[in-house]
């Protein structure tokens, strides 16, 4: 379908974004998507309603998800792209994976208060209306409460990984995240790799070797935090290591500013022919497309 473009990672307010999923499709129709992917963190709770807004206005839905991971003390981020619509075992896992969430969110808060700072999760709670809450919410319960003037100052200062109060928090193995993505028949795509400012080429060259092995299928080359540079070294590694590629905006509403649907941070397109190469993959592993 020349002439088309997609957008394969997206988030509604059920984890971090500000668009309920019926919202966020709307958008993508208005814009012209062809495709959009869902792909909230550590939830599939939007899935559903964002699949029945797409029959309803013509755009291809493919139901995904974001989870994350951990190497070497490094976080990376997975998606699982065709998530299926009923599974215990991994809902099961996704609700393990957001109570860790919020068992690190109440640390981060106790590590707030011994700094004098006073935000509690009520205060959390009442910014975020989704499943999956993190420090996004607690940055917004910080601008809120006075203590900072942005969302980006609190993490700078205070949440991010370099800030005062920062809790890591306990993740999967990057062995771990891939096997519970593919053994749900999900299409495993390494996203934004390049949005860590420690990966270089030889980390990404070793980190791919060893994931491909576990079941990844696919780099995520298109993001709004890589430039032309970056993308040509996803290229590259990708077609090295027999892997596939995605893309998309991360978008996450008025909860990423500059970053818009379909085009990211303005220059960002995924052409319809990724998501035609990830179908054919697929079909050929006889997996639904």
């Amino acid at each position: 379908m020349p002439g088309q473009y997609i957008d394969l990672h997206t988030h509604s307010l059920i984890s971090d974004g500000s668009d309920t999923p019926a919202e966020l499709v709307k958008k993508a129709a208005q814009q012209g998507l062809s495709a959009l992917a869902l792909t909230d963190h550590d939830s599939l709770a939007g899935l559903d309603e964002a699949e029945e807004t797409a029959r309803a206005v013509g755009v291809d839905f493919i139901r995904g998800v974001e989870i994350a991971v951990e190497s070497d003390s490094e976080e990376l981020h997975l998606l699982g792209l065709w998530m299926p619509r009923q599974s215990t075992r991994l809902r099961d896992a996704l609700a393990l994976l957001r109570r860790q969430r919020e068992d690190r969110n109440q640390a981060i808060l106790d590590a707030l208060r011994a700094k004098g700072i006073f935000v509690s999760m009520e205060d959390v709670r009442a910014v975020s209306t989704g499943e999956a809450v993190g420090r996004p919410h607690i940055a917004l319960a910080l601008v809120n409460r006075g203590y900072v003037t942005s969302r980006k100052e609190a993490f700078d200062r205070y949440i991010g990984r370099k800030g005062e109060a920062f809790v890591p928090r306990t993740l999967l193995s990057p062995k771990e995240g891939v096997a519970l993505l593919r053994d749900e028949g999900a299409t495993v795509v390494l996203a934004h790799p390049f949005l860590s400012h420690v990966m270089t080429r030889e980390r990404l060259e070793d980190l791919v070797s060893d994931l491909r092995a576990w079941g990844l299928s696919a780099l995520e080359a298109y993001h709004n935090a890589h430039d032309a540079y970056h993308v040509r070294l996803c290229f590259d590694v990708a077609l090295r290591h027999n892997l596939l590629l995605s893309g998309g905006s991360d978008y996450h509403g008025a909860n990423k500013n500059g970053v818009r649907l379909g085009v990211g941070k303005g220059n960002m397109r995924v052409p319809f022919a990724v998501l035609s190469a990830l179908r054919e993959h697929r079909k050929n592993k006889g997996l639904q497309a």
